[in-house]
């Protein structure tokens, strides 16, 4: 039986990574008077890093660009990150990253029916209460009963590690759970530690291996504007609910 919904963020809570991280990063970089700018494509392609940091060191080992000369590249790397943080929550508190359609409707309808929530993510914590006071109201990060985010566990998505943590803070079975993520690294991540998983898909991630997925749909879905389904089953009523959720656990 469905006991607790579990959230990624970046691209399933919101559209956060085209509009919100990419923006920031560049941001960032002009700050710190780096000649960088990650396009729409580039940012893309780096996608398919997991983690803000890492994504920063894989641009500097794969594209060679120019940078200082610095002692502790690790530390200059959290510093350059921390700064797009800055600018991140800035856009948020802007309402300019809006959530994904459903997303609310979802969360309204689990909280009413007394469903455990959970954060799943390699965001850092602040992107994620930033996100929720921003598009939720000040007090929903208590709404979620753990926000697993950023480097609580070493080894990110694809690793299962933040599920298989959750899971133990939670101290639920993986078949009590259900995932909702938006690419193949959280799919493969969810479902290395066995949680089911059911992928929204975005601009960045349409093309993605959604191998092993539940079911794959372009958004939860709202009464007025139903959700496309790209992959098993489809929901009766064009929005993905708690009924959907569970009916899906059951197959």
């Amino acid at each position: 039986m469905l006991q607790a919904i579990l959230f990624d963020v970046d691209g399933t809570l919101a559209d956060t990574e085209r509009d919100g991280h990419r923006v920031a990063f560049n941001l960032a970089f002009r700050d710190a008077g780096l000649d960088w700018h990650w396009d729409v494509a580039t940012y893309g392609e780096l996608l398919s890093v997991t983690g803000g940091k890492e994504r920063i060191r894989h641009f500097i080992e794969t594209h060679a660009p120019a940078r200082p000369a610095v002692d502790d590249l690790a530390a200059w790397i959290a510093g350059l990150h921390k700064a797009k943080t800055a600018h991140y929550l800035d856009l948020l508190q802007r309402g300019e990253i809006p959530l994904r359609p459903g997303v609310k409707r979802l969360i309204d309808e689990a909280r009413a029916a007394g469903m455990r929530l959970a954060i799943t993510t390699t965001t850092t914590p602040e992107n994620v209460t930033g996100l929720l006071r921003a598009t939720l109201g000040e007090d929903s990060p208590g709404w979620f009963e753990l926000i697993a985010a950023g480097d609580i566990v070493p080894a990110k998505k694809p690793a299962p590690d933040i599920y298989t943590w959750t899971l133990e803070q939670m101290d639920l079975a993986p078949s009590e759970t259900i995932a909702l993520e938006d690419s193949a690294n959280g799919v493969r991540s969810a479902r290395a530690a066995d949680v089911p998983v059911v992928v929204t898909i975005n601009d960045y991630t349409a093309d993605d291996d959604f191998d092993g997925a539940a079911a794959v749909l372009d958004q939860l879905g709202e009464p007025d504007a139903p959700a496309e389904t790209l992959a098993g089953p489809a929901p009766d009523n064009g929005v993905v609910d708690l009924q959907y959720l569970t009916g899906l656990l059951k197959r």
